[in-house]
C-alpha cells in the first residue's frame, strides 16, 4: 500500500508490519461517508475529511476508502504523530438544543441518511466542523 500527502512524496514501500495493525485497528473504527454523483460512489473519513476514494459500488468504495484511511493513519503512526479519535468513541459531554419545523428535520434526516451518518447528530455536527477547517 503505498499513500501520498500533500507535504511528502508517495511512500512506495510497505508499512511495518507492527504499524499496519495498529493502522487497521484504528481505521476499522473511523466513520466513511459517502456520495454518490455521476454514476459513482465517492467516500471519504470523517475523522480523516481530507482521505478519500471513489468506487462504481458502495462496497468497492467502502473498501477503498477504508483502504486510504488505514495507509493515511500508518503513514501517522510512522511519523509519530496521533491520528484523531474515532468519532464514535469521542466523549461528547455538551448539548445543543435547535428547534426546526417538522418538514426542516424530515429534510435534514433523509440528508443524513443519504450521506452515510449514523443520525441528525452526526451530520449536522459534521457539517458544523467542516466549516471551521
Amino acid at each position: 500500500m503505498s499513500v501520498k500527502s500533500k507535504n511528502s512524496k508517495a511512500v512506495n514501500r510497505p508499512f511495518a508490519a507492527s504499524i499496519m495493525a495498529k493502522a487497521k485497528k484504528l481505521a476499522e473504527k473511523y466513520q466513511i461517508v459517502l456520495t454518490y454523483e455521476d454514476g459513482e460512489w465517492f467516500g471519504h473519513g470523517l475523522e480523516l475529511s481530507t482521505v478519500f476514494a471513489d468506487g462504481k459500488t458502495v462496497a468497492r468504495c467502502v473498501k477503498n476508502t477504508r483502504d486510504a484511511l488505514i495507509a493515511a493513519v500508518a503513514t501517522m503512526l510512522e511519523r509519530k504523530e496521533t491520528p484523531p479519535v474515532p468519532a464514535s468513541s469521542g466523549l461528547r459531554s455538551e448539548q445543543v438544543n435547535v428547534r426546526l419545523t417538522s418538514e426542516e428535520r424530515a429534510v435534514i434526516e433523509a440528508a443524513a441518511k443519504q450521506k452515510g451518518f449514523r443520525g441528525v447528530s452526526d451530520f449536522v455536527r459534521a457539517g458544523a466542523m467542516a466549516l471551521t477547517k
